[in-house]
C-alpha cells in the first residue's frame, strides 16, 4: 500500500489538535506526520503517534524540504490564502478548515457524505466547509435526493468553541464574572445572535455562508436558504433547528426511514421516552445526530428537525480527515514518496 507524508498546519490550535487527536484514531496510510505552526510555536515537542514530534516553522524552505502529499490546514485565513497555494506549488494537496477557498469556484467544497466525487476536479486545493453547514448537510442531502428540497431555514444555536479558544475562555471566565475579551457581550447566561460581521443587507457573514455553501455543496442554486445563526453558553455541540421545504410529498415514515439509513446520520427520534439529540451527549462523536422530526402543517409538503453534532471533529477535523481518507481511496492524492 502507498503510504503518504501528511503535513497538520497550525498544529498547536485548537482545531489543530483536535485533527491529531482524530488522526491517532484513523488508519491513513501515513509514512510521516509533520507538525507546522508560526514561528512562535516552532520548537516545541508535542506528542503523536507516540513519539514526540518537533513543531516545524511554517515557511515555504520547509513546505519545500519536507515533500509533503496531503496537508490539513487549521491556521486561519489569512494563512491560508499565503500558505496553501505554497503546499499546493509544490504537489501537496490542501485540505483546508478556514473560509479563505470556500467560495472560489475552482475549488470544490467538500462533506464526504454528500459530494465526494467533487474531489475527483481539485486542483490541489480542497475546501471544509463551516462547522454549521456540515452537520445540516449532511442530513439535507438525504432528503433532497428523496424528496427535492425546496427551500431550507435554518436557525442554529452554537457553541462557544466555533469562535476558538478565545470565545471558549469567555465562557468559562464569565461564569466568574470576568468581562468579554471574543464576544461583544458576556456569553455566560446570554445568547448572542451574532456570529462574524454584519453584512449590508443584515444577515452576518456566518448566516450568509451557510446559505452559500448549502448550495454549493448541495449541487442546487435553486434551493432557497434564509439562516439566523446564534451564539449560545454551550462549550462544545451546535444546535441546529431546521424547517425543510419539499417539491415532493413525504410522510413521515418516509422521511424517519430516510435518515435512519442515511451515511453519517444517526436518528435519535423517541420523545415518549425524552429520546432526542442534545449538545452534551454528542460531544467527541463524530457522527450527526437528528431527533424532534416532524411534519410541518403549514406547507403542503415539509418538516421541521433538530440537528445536533460536534462542531470540532465532525464541524472541522473529522471532516477534513474524511476528506482526505476518501482522497486517497479515489486515488486523487499525487505520491512524492515513490
Amino acid at each position: 500500500m502507498k503510504k503518504y507524508n501528511v503535513a497538520v498546519v497550525g498544529a498547536t490550535g485548537m482545531v489543530g489538535r483536535k485533527f491529531l487527536e482524530v488522526l491517532t484514531e484513523r488508519n491513513l496510510p501515513v509514512e510521516n506526520y509533520y507538525l507546522f505552526a508560526s514561528a512562535k510555536s516552532a520548537g516545541k515537542v508535542i506528542d503523536f503517534m507516540g513519539k514526540p514530534h518537533t513543531v516545524i516553522e511554517l515557511n515555504e524552505e520547509n513546505v519545500k524540504s519536507h515533500k509533503i502529499d496531503i496537508a490539513l490546514f487549521s491556521a486561519g485565513g489569512d494563512i491560508s490564502k499565503q500558505f496553501a497555494p505554497v503546499f499546493a506549488k509544490h504537489g501537496a494537496l490542501v485540505i483546508d478548515n478556514s473560509n479563505a477557498w470556500r467560495r472560489d469556484p475552482e475549488v470544490p467544497l467538500v462533506v464526504p457524505e454528500c459530494n465526494a466525487n467533487d474531489i475527483l476536479w481539485h486542483k490541489n486545493i480542497i475546501a471544509n466547509p463551516n462547522c454549521s453547514t456540515i452537520q445540516a448537510v449532511v442530513m439535507l442531502k438525504p432528503l433532497h435526493e428523496a424528496f427535492g428540497i425546496k427551500r431550507v431555514v435554518y436557525s442554529t444555536y452554537q457553541a462557544v468553541s466555533g469562535a476558538g479558544v478565545k470565545g471558549f475562555d469567555d465562557l468559562k471566565n464569565g461564569i466568574n464574572g470576568e468581562a468579554p475579551k471574543k464576544f461583544p457581550y458576556p456569553i455566560f447566561g446570554n445568547c448572542i445572535p451574532h456570529i462574524d460581521v454584519f453584512l449590508d443587507n443584515g444577515y452576518t457573514k456566518e448566516e450568509d455562508k451557510m446559505i452559500f455553501e448549502t448550495k454549493k455543496i448541495l449541487g442546487d442554486q435553486n434551493i432557497k436558504v434564509t439562516a439566523t445563526c446564534v451564539r449560545v453558553p454551550v462549550y462544545y455541540g451546535h444546535s441546529e433547528s431546521v424547517n425543510i421545504e419539499f417539491n415532493k410529498p413525504c410522510t413521515l415514515d418516509e422521511v424517519k426511514k430516510v435518515l435512519a439509513n442515511a451515511e453519517g446520520v444517526v436518528l435519535q427520534d423517541d420523545v415518549a421516552n425524552n429520546v432526542y439529540p442534545m449538545a452534551l451527549t454528542a460531544e467527541n462523536k463524530n457522527e450527526v445526530f437528528v431527533g424532534r422530526v416532524r411534519l410541518d402543517d403549514t406547507v403542503e409538503s415539509g418538516i421541521n428537525l433538530w440537528v445536533v453534532a460536534d462542531n470540532i471533529r465532525k464541524g472541522a477535523a473529522t471532516n477534513a480527515v474524511q476528506i482526505a481518507e476518501r482522497a486517497i481511496a479515489l486515488g486523487a492524492v499525487k505520491d512524492q514518496l515513490n
